[in-house]
């Protein structure tokens, strides 16, 4: 007679746990992964977003970014982690607050990812078709075969497996990083003071908060890659089970000082290079800081280095942002009664976000930065609100009760989500 195969819970739990003492190649992957889905297209804008609003309140964004960033995605972790053996963010979400909240932040989730997985998708075509044009003097194909190659490529990575999107993206993070550091090591001997020049024009109090207001969102989701959290922490509790907590911290902790340190370098280097008026003319020509430095300079270094960098920016982006689109879909689809098996869930997941990825990248619409908009509160209010509301009414959670990083989580939160509204409604 066969005997019954194990369920998932029970090999989770029979598997040895990983000793937490040492670090190993899987921890880098996944520091690299984290880093990797944080840190796309958005960076090569946020020397302009950020650099506008004046010395001052850059400084002040750069003190801020590593505390806004860890406190924040370690909290969604640590609501993860909470959940049984195997769970994700929707059945956490489900398991803690019942069927109904459940299905409405598995919705909300999906809704506010799946438009970036989007925006990615064009932004790839995008790029790729230029740099054939305009570097390799290639007449691209047409978009619609275009965007569907580049699509289904990016696909085939992420059917291999969620352990082989993440290795692929923590490779493609190395080039990023020599780049990113490339560049701003090529910009020191082009300093000219740029935005020190605000430094002496100290903005009154009402008109420095307005400005710090309206910024904290850019640095939130300049960092932001709270769609990889949920099987991160998945992954962690199969690894470590009850240390999955300490040594989850350790990589986001290692992850976001990368993070910080290389963006914050190459941010600072660019603004000290173009004078605030110069990052206005960027903004309003809307180009990336990369296409604005290539024309600036006249460099063709920088001029074909820009599309290439940008390119693994953006793959590796939309591969992360994949993960937790597709968790989200993969939820709603569950939740909706069917329970097909899980070979048949990633097939029709797979399908649906090929077609409409496709779909949007060819039709290269305009308002997909609206779009982006209009999730950014649900990020900030999943990302920030949420795990700070389970540490009170979780009892799984009341561990976590009584530090104050909880109350500056949900500071920043609340400031982050207001801005965003105000900005929609201005």
């Amino acid at each position: 007679m066969n005997e019954q195969a194990p369920s998932v819970e029970q090999r989770l739990e029979s598997s040895p746990a990983a000793d937490l003492g040492r670090w190993d190649r899987q921890d880098t992957t996944w520091m690299l992964g984290l880093f990797g889905t944080a840190i796309g297209a958005g960076t090569l804008f946020l020397p302009i977003n950020a650099g506008l609003g004046g010395f001052w309140p850059l400084l002040i964004l750069a003190l801020l970014a590593f505390p806004m960033t860890f406190y924040a995605h370690r909290g969604l972790t640590r609501f993860v982690l909470s959940g049984r053996d195997g769970a994700d963010i929707t059945d956490v979400v489900e398991e803690h607050f019942g069927l109904k909240a459940g299905a409405l932040i598995t919705l909300l989730y999906f809704f506010a990812i799946f438009p970036i997985l989007l925006i990615y998708s064009v932004a790839l075509t995008n790029t790729v078709g230029s740099f054939m044009q305009h570097q390799l003097h290639i007449e691209p194909p047409p978009r619609a075969v275009l965007s569907f190659v580049l699509i289904l490529g990016l696909l085939a990575i992420v059917r291999c497996g969620e352990q082989a999107t993440v290795k692929v993206m923590s490779l493609l993070v190395y080039p990023f990083i020599v780049a990113l550091a490339f560049l701003a090591v090529f910009l020191i001997p082009h300093w000219s003071g740029g935005i020190l020049s605000t430094a002496s024009e100290v903005p009154s109090g009402s008109a420095f908060l307005h400005t710090l207001w309206l910024a904290i969102p850019v640095m939130v989701f300049s960092f932001n890659h709270s769609p990889i959290i949920s099987a991160f922490a998945v992954d962690q509790k199969r690894r470590y089970g009850a240390n999955a907590d300490e040594r989850s911290g350790q990589i986001l902790g290692r992850a976001h000082l990368l993070m910080v340190a290389m963006v914050m370098f190459f941010v600072f280097s660019c603004v000290l290079t173009l004078s605030p008026a110069q990052l206005a003319e960027a903004k309003a020509q809307n180009l990336s800081i990369l296409s604005y430095l290539a024309n600036h300079f006249s460099n063709p270094t920088i001029a074909f280095a820009a599309p290439l960098i940008a390119f693994i920016a953006i793959a590796k982006s939309f591969l992360g942002h994949y993960i937790g689109a597709s968790e989200g879909l993969k939820g709603l689809i569950v939740k909706s009664g069917k329970r097909p098996s899980a070979k048949a869930l990633d097939r029709m997941t797979a399908a649906f976000m090929l077609v409409i990825c496709w779909i949007v990248a060819t039709l290269n619409p305009s308002i997909l930065g609206m779009i982006e908009t209009l999730g950014g509160p649900v990020i900030a209010a999943i990302l920030f609100l949420m795990p700070m509301y389970a540490i009170r009414k979780v009892p799984a959670m009341r561990k976590y009760s009584g530090a104050m990083s909880n109350v500056f989580v949900v500071a920043v939160g609340l400031v982050a989500i207001s801005a965003l509204v105000y900005s929609l409604l201005s």
